[in-house]
């Protein structure tokens, strides 16, 4: 994935006595020329963080006060995310004699005060927290921590903390480490965040986290071969056992027979990877992935509706929380190829410009993926493809030596168990193509293998039960049917060339009012074809439309004599009619 954000916390980082050490000033303005932001992440207040550090021009945010404070030194945009502390706290640290600093949240002493203040708290039963920073104390409410903080200034910078390192040492720096995508504790720092952390970093001082900064700057690429926090759970091995894949930019592919199962395999790791909160691109030639969009930030596009431009869809990809899915089941086959060649071009593009999407899933990828083309077509340095194909041996070379972790549902074809036998002669000793025949079909619905060169099957070919799916029996009530449109889109009914007074800005106060209506009323908006026309204006359900227009053009050849009926059924049969959430006091 692309290295986009660098979170840095300040004191004994990159900062000895308060001061910061020039080389990583050196080093943070060659992140910056490169496009990269790069954050200051503190448990200081800001005025105090502008007293020893100067001028924070040099980069370009700050997250101050353990992250109840967010800046944005060029725009001089600052905002507080938490309350501050009460005045009765304040007076109480006052009457104890205790010393303190006050922020526009934070509340700042020596540490050895922590029992006078925790009691404090008690009394006055404050929701209010205590986090310790090597010598210093800080009390701050229970929901801020530089976790909160870096999440909130990403967000507002449009950028995903997935494209994001995180550098610390201390006991504050926990929950920044794990809110980035990879969390670094520096070697001369606490114990603790040194055990949780994803890297450790050797050296000693400032000067060995500015080097860290330039390599980092020169690969561009977050460091994905560390260890990792995040996983995606397969299923259970014979031994019940969980076999999870780590969450890293490597790519995947899934094999297997037509109708074994990869799209649910693929299915359930994006599962995973959206309520992780990565940013998918799914290219589904079936339609089989269109449940995905009960998950939270999942939008559908194509199907029976006209496919997005390119355009619209880099605009929809620039939400890092967000995924997309393309469903081409609608589609032509020569128009399939012809739209996957402009568009897998410009998502490696808007991946080495943002970072996202941080995967593209394509199924059926044979079919896009065996000419000579592919390299124009596919970023593999980039990696982060999933790739699902029941004819892998037709995929170029190129691509399927770029897989890094292949999973295999029942396979009964020899031409593509020789064609996985071939990729894994490095790491499965003394295996043969008829073993491999016979195991992979056995195989029935619901099992799948990891091969070897799958770094968590540890060289050997592990069998697994895949473990269960949400979205298949998740139940999406998005209610389209209550919707409103704005009072210029309602549906106007006439007769006779005089308006009824009625109106529907909802599918169910249409429905409502064409059942009380009598065909003879109803006579000219249906010969002038204006319920299909409205359907397909306002609403955009191209289906809905078509489905209307055959009613309308079927009556005014007279060949209906329950249009009416016609008419409630088929928005009935497209949206679920649950009753209305009922009145206040009804």
């Amino acid at each position: 994935m692309k290295f986009s954000v660098l979170a840095l916390d300040y004191d004994g980082t990159i900062a000895r006595d308060g001061v910061l050490d020039p080389v990583v000033r050196g080093a943070i303005s060659e992140l910056r020329a490169k496009g990269i932001v790069v954050l200051i992440v503190t448990g200081r207040i800001l005025d105090e963080l502008r007293r020893v550090a100067g001028d924070l021009h040099f980069v370009d945010g700050i997250v101050a006060e353990n992250g109840a404070v967010i800046d944005f030194p060029a725009s001089g945009y600052s905002t507080v995310v938490a309350k501050p502390a009460p005045q009765s706290f304040l007076e109480e640290l006052r009457r104890e004699g205790i010393s303190f600093k006050a922020g526009q949240t934070i509340v700042d002493t020596d540490a050895a005060n922590a029992p006078r203040v925790l009691e404090i708290l008690r009394r006055l039963e404050l929701p209010l927290v205590l986090a310790f920073n090597r010598g210093r104390l800080m009390v701050l409410p229970q929901t801020i921590s530089k976790s909160t903080g870096v999440r909130e200034t990403l967000k507002i910078l449009r950028l995903s903390p997935h494209n994001a390192v995180a550098v610390g040492d201390a006991e504050n720096d926990h929950e920044l480490l794990q809110a980035c995508e990879v969390g670094v504790a520096v070697a001369w720092g606490s114990e603790a965040l040194k055990a949780s952390a994803d890297y450790v970093l050797p050296g000693e001082g400032p000067i060995a986290v500015a080097g860290y900064m330039r390599d980092l700057g020169n690969q561009r690429l977050v460091p994905m071969r560390q260890k990792t926090r995040r996983r995606l759970l397969l299923g259970h091995t014979d031994d019940g056992q969980p076999l999870a894949l780590a969450v890293r930019g490597r790519n995947v592919l899934i094999a297997g027979d037509p109708k074994s199962g990869k799209s649910w395999i693929a299915g359930l790791l994006c599962e995973q990877l959206i309520l992780y909160g990565y940013c998918l691109c799914i290219i589904d030639p079936e339609g089989d992935y269109t449940s995905l969009d009960a998950l939270p930030g999942v939008t559908v596009f194509g199907g029976a509706d006209p496919l997005p431009r390119p355009r619209d869809l880099m605009r929809a990809l620039r939400h890092p929380d967000g995924s997309v899915v393309i469903d081409l089941s609608h589609t032509p086959h020569e128009e399939k190829l012809d739209y996957l060649r402009t568009l897998l071009p410009s998502l490696a593009k808007l991946r080495r410009a943002t970072g996202l999407p941080h995967r593209i899933i394509v199924d059926e990828a044979h079919y896009f993926l065996h000419d000579a083309n592919v390299p124009e077509l596919l970023d593999l340095q980039l990696n982060g493809y999933t790739l699902v194909s029941y004819r892998p041996s037709e995929l170029r070379h190129d691509v399927l030596l770029a897989s890094e972790a292949i999973v295999v549902t029942r396979e009964s074809d020899p031409k593509e168990v020789r064609a996985l036998l071939a990729l894994c002669h490095s790491c499965e000793r003394g295996a043969n193509e008829p073993q491999w025949e016979q195991l992979f079909g056995k195989l029935v619905i619901g099992e799948a293998i990891a091969l070897p060169m799958t770094e968590e099957a540890e060289g050997q070919m592990r069998r697994i039960r895949l473990a269960p799916r949400l979205t298949p029996h998740v139940r999406h009530f998005a209610k389209y049917i209550d919707i409103p449109v704005t009072a210029g889109q309602a549906f106007v009914f006439w007769n006779n060339g005089l308006p009824t007074g009625r109106r529907a800005r909802t599918l169910r106060e249409f429905v409502a009012i064409t059942e009380q209506e009598k065909a003879s009323t109803l006579d000219g908006h249906l010969r002038r074809h204006d319920f299909s026309h409205w359907i397909s204006g306002v609403f955009g359900d191209y289906p809905l439309a078509n489905m209307m227009q055959s009613i309308e053009s079927d009556y005014r050849a007279g060949k209906l004599t329950d249009v009416i009926a016609r008419v409630s059924a088929a928005v009935r049969s497209r949206y679920e009619f649950t009753e209305p959430y009922p009145k206040c006091g009804s």
